[in-house]
């Protein structure tokens, strides 16, 4: 499944580093804006205990992890959405994406120079979200007179309830705000919504770049981030950039969590971003588990049970019959398929299932 998060944020922020941490690919990080031009692309697994305790169960040949795309997108600048910097290919590619990763710089370092002369995440933020917002509301007002001519001379239904979509949206953007915290009525709504490929409906999580001393319990950077987000109830996720790129060099598992232990972190920044940027798609997991391999299926959520079945392969979408359902407890609890089956613990579900994160299933199909 091939839902991508944009890594965006102003020059110099760290976004290339975090970049080349959770993902498997190699962007420049340099100490100077624009270092980063054409976007790069690279993938990731998501971590799951939850493979290793159904593998230690199973003893597959292989495991098989769910993945999440990141794409590191050059540095933005006040002015992008009239064409500054780099501004017009920065947008083009954040449109391209799923979700939004939003890095602020939340550190100080007089030795990595920052675009406006000084650290002011909020003001940071408040730069690139106004810059989007621009793009956004010039995309409402290249619309809104076309929508309108064609809900009052056609006499457009459609294009009236439109019209009106764009009109709240136009207005909400008028006031400084994302499109992805106006309120819509219905799931009609939702869709007309979605056809506008908006910037700022695009889910975001804000990521504070601290350094290693706020590595635990953040600082007065990101506590005023906090505040910044709260009317809005928007998520943030305090990472320290540096660190984690020293810790993605120590070649074994047992080096990396002595790591963290000293820094007193039960868990990588990195692999808290990986799971909120899976939770940041609306992503979830249902598992496949045999001799052969133990393999994590990414869906959305609410899938239903012939979509999840049709990521396997188109096949088993097409004749799908019925999905035999066991859920992740009952399975570490009872230990096997058979067990579980004995016990009465196999669920045997049909079309209308929607998929829960975490089933363990088998699909029967017609050819």
């Amino acid at each position: 499944m091939a839902l991508r998060c944009g890594i965006v944020g102003l020059p110099n922020v760290g976004k290339s580093t975090l970049f080349n941490c959770v993902s498997s690919g190699k962007a420049q990080a340099a100490n100077f804006p624009f270092c980063t031009i054409e976007p790069n692309l690279g993938s990731t697994q998501v971590p799951d205990t939850r493979l290793e305790e159904l593998a230690a169960l199973v003893h597959p040949g292989r495991i098989v992890p769910a993945t999440v795309d990141f794409v590191d997108i050059a540095g933005l600048v006040k002015g992008a959405s009239k064409g500054e910097g780099l501004g017009n290919q920065f947008l083009a590619n954040i449109r391209e994406t799923d979700a939004i990763l939003h890095i602020l710089r939340c550190f100080d370092d007089p030795d990595v120079v920052h675009v406006d002369g000084s650290v002011d995440p909020v003001r940071d933020k408040e730069i690139i979200d106004t810059e989007l917002q621009l793009k956004d509301l010039e995309t409402i007002e290249n619309r809104i007179a076309k929508v309108q001519k064609q809900a009052v001379t056609g006499g457009d239904k459609q294009a009236a309830k439109l019209a009106g979509l764009l009109i709240r949206y136009r207005d909400l953007l008028q006031q400084g705000k994302n499109a992805r915290t106006l309120p819509l009525a219905n799931q009609e709504e939702e869709q007309m919504a979605r056809d506008l490929f908006l910037l700022t409906n695009k889910p975001v999580l804000y990521v504070c770049n601290v350094d290693e001393n706020a590595a635990q319990n953040g600082n007065n950077y990101t506590r005023q981030v906090a505040e910044a987000l709260l009317p809005d109830n928007e998520p943030c996720l305090i990472v320290a950039g540096r660190i984690e790129s020293e810790i993605a060099q120590l070649d074994t598992y047992q080096e990396r969590q002595m790591f963290l232990e000293d820094l007193g972190l039960k868990e990588s920044g990195v692999s808290r971003l990986i799971k909120a940027a899976f939770r940041l798609l609306h992503l979830e997991t249902y598992f496949t588990a045999g001799p052969m391999e133990v393999k994590a299926w990414t869906y959305i959520k609410g899938t239903k049970a012939p979509q999840a079945a049709g990521l396997i392969h188109s096949d088993f979408e097409h004749g799908f019959i019925r999905a035999e359902v066991i859920k992740f407890e009952d399975y570490i609890r009872y230990g096997s398929e058979a067990a579980c089956r004995e016990a009465g613990k196999l669920a045997v579900e049909g079309k209308n299932y929607v998929v829960q994160d975490g089933d363990i299933m088998h699909f029967l199909f017609s050819r």
